[in-house]
């Protein structure tokens, strides 16, 4: 029988997050993947290089890969270094893949990769998202939100 998994994902060292996805999407679930790594990639990630800020994730035939997201070439790495921006692929449990694939499909929802992190036993994740994009007037009213957050702490604060 499977272990269940915990409510939260046990992040023990995030390496790189894409804080720009919180305010360009709407985030409806969220999954944790793995990813495939060569070694010189997981020794670059290690020492908290990398980037998804302008990454993304798709579908091809019926696997999830990562596009566009850099982790540099390690320093210490000799000619099998590995190519910073190459698709790497995701490993998510095909009941996944398939409720993942038809969200894409039918509801024109796009999969963002929020973080990623080594978690308890040292293996490289992705946190990945379902998300639907934002119009320009959802993102005047998180960002007023947000002000109207950040003014309600100043205040409280002020008072006590």
């Amino acid at each position: 029988m499977a272990r269940p998994k915990p409510e939260a994902f046990n992040k023990v060292k995030t390496v790189a997050e894409n804080r720009r996805a919180r305010y360009d999407f709407f985030i409806d679930d969220k999954y944790e993947a793995g990813i495939v790594l060569t070694g010189t990639e997981v020794k670059s990630l290690r020492f908290g290089e990398g980037s998804i800020a302008e990454s993304y994730a798709e579908l091809r035939d019926d696997q999830v890969w990562l596009i566009n997201a850099n982790i540099p070439e390690f320093s210490h790495g000799n000619r099998n270094n590995h190519e910073p921006k190459r698709p790497r692929k995701l490993l998510l449990n095909i009941r996944e893949i398939n409720k993942l694939h038809g969200a894409v499909m039918r509801q024109g929802m796009t999969l963002v990769p929020l973080s990623i992190y080594f978690n308890g036993r040292g293996r490289a994740k992705v946190e990945l998202a379902l998300a639907k994009g934002k119009k320009a007037p959802d993102k005047r009213a998180t960002e007023k939100e947000r002000d109207w957050k950040r003014e309600q702490g100043r205040i409280m604060r002020d008072r006590g």
